[in-house]
Parts: C-alpha cells; sequence; structure tokens
C-alpha cells in the first residue's frame, strides 16, 4: 500500500527510506535515492578529509612549459594544474531557463584544466556551460563557469555570483545579495526581477562561481 502511494504521489518515503533504497541500487542511480532525502556527494567528501585528499592528489598533474627564443638553453618552469570536469549542463541567467538536472550524478562531458590556486577545492569543483546574457558583460551566453559545489553557506557568500537549483526552474547563475533578512538571486541587469531564496523556498545554492571562461566574439 504504500509503494502504491508513492506511486500515485499521494504521500512521499521518508528520507530514511530514500537512503535504504539508495543502498540497494547500483551506482549512479543511488544518487537518485539519496539526493532526495537530502544527502549531496559535496556532504559525503566534508566528511572524508583522508578520501578528500587522495581525490584531490589525483587530479592535479604536472606541467613543464619551454620558453621560445634563439638561445641555446631554454629553461623550463613548471606549474600545477587541476583538471576540472566539464559537465554537459547550462545553467541559464536570469530570464533563461537552465536545465532540471541535479549535479551529484552526471558524468563529465570533457575536462578542463586550471591553475591549483585557481581551484582550493579542487574535487567538488566543475565546469558548466551558462545559457543567457543578463549577467553580461561579466558572464555571456556560452561560457564556462567553474563552480565550487562545496561553498554553499548564503552567509559566506552575499556579494558573490554563484550558482542556485529549483526542481522545476533548473540551475541559475546570478548574484546573491542580502536585503535586510532576505536573501535574494539577482541579475547584474536591472530589468531582470530577483528570486528570493529565504527559508522555505525551494531554491538551494549549490555552489559559488570561481572563475569563467568564454570564447571572443
Amino acid at each position: 500500500m504504500a509503494v502504491s502511494r508513492w506511486e500515485r504521489g499521494v504521500a512521499e518515503p521518508t528520507g530514511e527510506t530514500y537512503i535504504r533504497l539508495g543502498n540497494l541500487a547500483d551506482a549512479p542511480l543511488c544518487w537518485f535515492f539519496w539526493k532526495r532525502a537530502g544527502l549531496r556527494l559535496s556532504d559525503v567528501t566534508r566528511v572524508l578529509p583522508e578520501a578528500n585528499r587522495r581525490f584531490a592528489e589525483n587530479r592535479i598533474f604536472d606541467v613543464q612549459f619551454a620558453k621560445a627564443g634563439s638561445k641555446k638553453s631554454h629553461s623550463l618552469a613548471q606549474a600545477d594544474l587541476v583538471a576540472i570536469p566539464l559537465l554537459p549542463v547550462h545553467a541559464g541567467t536570469p530570464g533563461s531557463q537552465g536545465d532540471t538536472t541535479d549535479l551529484t550524478d552526471i558524468s563529465a562531458e570533457s575536462v578542463l584544466a586550471a591553475p591549483e590556486d585557481w581551484c582550493p577545492n579542487p574535487v567538488p569543483t566543475v565546469c558548466l556551460r551558462v545559457k543567457g546574457n543578463s549577467m553580461s558583460p561579466l558572464i555571456l551566453d556560452g561560457y564556462i563557469v567553474a563552480v565550487d559545489t562545496s561553498s554553499t553557506e548564503n552567509d559566506n557568500l552575499v556579494g558573490q555570483i554563484v550558482v542556485a537549483w529549483h526542481r522545476e526552474q533548473g540551475l541559475l547563475v546570478s548574484r546573491l545579495i542580502r536585503f535586510d533578512h532576505m536573501d535574494a538571486l539577482v541579475s547584474d541587469r536591472r530589468e531582470y526581477e530577483a528570486v528570493s531564496i529565504t527559508a522555505g523556498s525551494d531554491w538551494r545554492i549549490v555552489g559559488k562561481v570561481l572563475w569563467w571562461t568564454g570564447r571572443a566574439r
């Protein structure tokens, strides 16, 4: 009877039930159930510092750069780069519809290399494509943004560009602003309405935008 009520949308499983269902499922399907229980991959890696350290080391590689010139001996400079997965996902700017997919169970379509000091938390950092121009002139349609998904606390992100997620309205790139005791997601262009993300709203911050890149136009 309980399963029948779930199928008809009359009732929803408890968080404990979702976790048990995830334990029965193989990856990546397990994350579908676990995220319904409110569990995120960033939460798991945060409480497993040793595993987090190993994953970070696996995503850092050394590159040597040769300096061009006419001299016979060329000095070499060494740099540490971090491999950041590029997900096949679009985050919309205000006024544009982003993908509704959560980020916890998506495989990368490619990998970008970035300087290590650009990515303070390499393991939970991912790259997404942007759709829309309402965050111009900083971020344009088609740009790629790097998002630190371990940085989700509103108090630490006021004034920063963030990515938020809504189950129906999808992923949104915007700036987090605090008016008195109300937090809102706003565009850098005034003609777009702000989105309230106060307690009780269906919006949640999924990460801080660290940097962005795009092709010249």
